[in-house]
This record gives C-alpha cells, sequence and structure tokens, in this order.
C-alpha cells in the first residue's frame, strides 16, 4: 500500500496538498478505497491485478457493469479489518471496441515483457511498454478516456478516496467540497459536484486529474493523471454501513480523468 501511495502522489502533486490540508486541520485520513484501470485482456485483467490484495485476505464483494463506457468491474473486501481500503478495479472490453483500439492494446502489451507480465505487483508497475505517441493517445481519446489514461499511465492507481465518514469536523460531503473549493481546487461536476444521495447509501465527489508534464514520441505535453476521491457512506436497514458502489455514480467518477484545459 505504501508503494502504491507514494507512486500516486508523484502522478498528482495536488493530492499531497489536499492530504496536507486535512493533516494540518487536524483530521485522520482514512482511505475509503483505491481505484485501479485495465484491460480485459486475460495477461492484465481484473483477477490479475487483484491477486496480491487476494493473497493479502481480500474477497471479491460486489461486480459493476458500465454499458455506456463499455468497462466491467469488481471490488474487493479485506473481511475482518473494517479500517483496511476497498479495491475497485475496472476493466475495458475491448471486444465492444473499435479494430484501431483493440489492434493498438495488442501492439503495447506484446511490448510487455513476460517479466512485468508477471510480477506479482503488477497493479503497480506504471507504463510497461514504449515511451506513448501523442497522436495515439490523442486517437484514443476521442473513442475512450479511460483507454487513452491507461496507455500514457498503465497500472498504477488511478485514485485513492478520503473516507468522510472518518473526518471529524467535516462531516458531510458538502462541506468537504465547499473547503476543496475555498482552496482552490477543481472538482469533477459532471453530473453535479455530488454523485449518488443517502437515499443510495453513497455520496462521492472528486477532484479533477491534476495535469501532469508527460514526455511522448512528439514533444511534452501536459494531460490529466490521477485524482483525490471523497465518499460518505450510510447505514442501510440492518444497521450495517453500505459498502459497495453505485454504477450510476461511478460512471461520473471515471471522468475526472477527461482530457481538460484550465
Amino acid at each position: 500500500m505504501e508503494s502504491i501511495w507514494t507512486d500516486y502522489l508523484i502522478q498528482n502533486h495536488e493530492t499531497k496538498k489536499v492530504f496536507n490540508l486535512f493533516t494540518q486541520l487536524g483530521e485522520e485520513v482514512i482511505n475509503d478505497h483505491i481505484a485501479f484501470r485495465t484491460f480485459n485482456d486475460p495477461r492484465v485483467c481484473i483477477d490479475v491485478l487483484a491477486k496480491p490484495f487476494v493473497a493479502a485476505g481480500y474477497v471479491s464483494k460486489g461486480e459493476y457493469h458500465f454499458e455506456a463506457k463499455r468497462l466491467y468491474a469488481k471490488h474487493y473486501e479485506l473481511e475482518g479489518d473494517a479500517h483496511a481500503p476497498r479495491i475497485f478495479i475496472s476493466e475495458l472490453k475491448l471486444e465492444e471496441m473499435s479494430s484501431f483500439l483493440r489492434e493498438t492494446v495488442m501492439d503495447i502489451l506484446n511490448q510487455a515483457s513476460e517479466e512485468d507480465l508477471g510480477h506479482h505487483l503488477l497493479v503497480n508497475k506504471g507504463r510497461i511498454w514504449a515511451k506513448p505517441s501523442f497522436k495515439v493517445y490523442e486517437k484514443l481519446r476521442m473513442e475512450s478516456e479511460y483507454a487513452s489514461w491507461l496507455y500514457v499511465y498503465g497500472f498504477r492507481a488511478n485514485h485513492f478516496t478520503v473516507s468522510i465518514n472518518a473526518l471529524k469536523n467535516y462531516p458531510s460531503i458538502e462541506a468537504v467540497n465547499q473547503l476543496l473549493k475555498d482552496k482552490g481546487f477543481l472538482l469533477n461536476s459532471s453530473g453535479g459536484e455530488i454523485k449518488g444521495s443517502p437515499e443510495e447509501l453513497l455520496e462521492q465527489s472528486s477532484t479533477l486529474a491534476g495535469n501532469l508534464a508527460i514526455e511522448f514520441e512528439e514533444a511534452v505535453y501536459d494531460i490529466p493523471s490521477c485524482f483525490y476521491e471523497f465518499a460518505r457512506r450510510y447505514k442501510d436497514n440492518n444497521g450495517q454501513l453500505y459498502g459497495g458502489f453505485i454504477a450510476k455514480s461511478a460512471d461520473k467518477i471515471f471522468e475526472s480523468t477527461d482530457f481538460y484545459q484550465k
């Protein structure tokens, strides 16, 4: 977890600023969940990326479908440890994509060494293929922002998530969002700044991914990297804190890495 967190901070400098903001305000930042992205190629699919977590005792608890974005996802929990972050892994359904996208993914995965593909921490190996082309990135982005992000960044945490339930002085998602906006952070407003509702037992919001200078084949370009999410969970009719995810909300959270210019 430490190595995943360290790499994540390198990909988005604003995340550390948000983390520091909460700690300076006397809050203990607890991670609600950590999210990863991949393709449904059998060499790198969800089950492959999940191996180190399963080996550590994590158990699959839910699955989700995102028809418009052509994604499938599963989430895992560490049974017996309520403070352990959930793990959320999604994958792009290649069979539903264009021949260009499928061929591009096949090409980059074929570039990867067997050692990298078989690494026990593939989930945090980053980009294991050659330097990306901005032209290819742009073409992928027109079809799938998700695919273009993976093409550039590879296998690493896409986002960590602050548990609002664990905060002492900011118990509502509205209060968290206002704090962030007051400090100049940009929020993902797709579908509204707050995704979900108390009735659905989960409310979520997120920053927009910070721009990072990436060296492409053609030149260096600033593109969105990783982002920070915030989650407020509610108890169900049995008095248990809801542990799953709402697909229609997560669908909008994915858009936190969509290309934008400040």
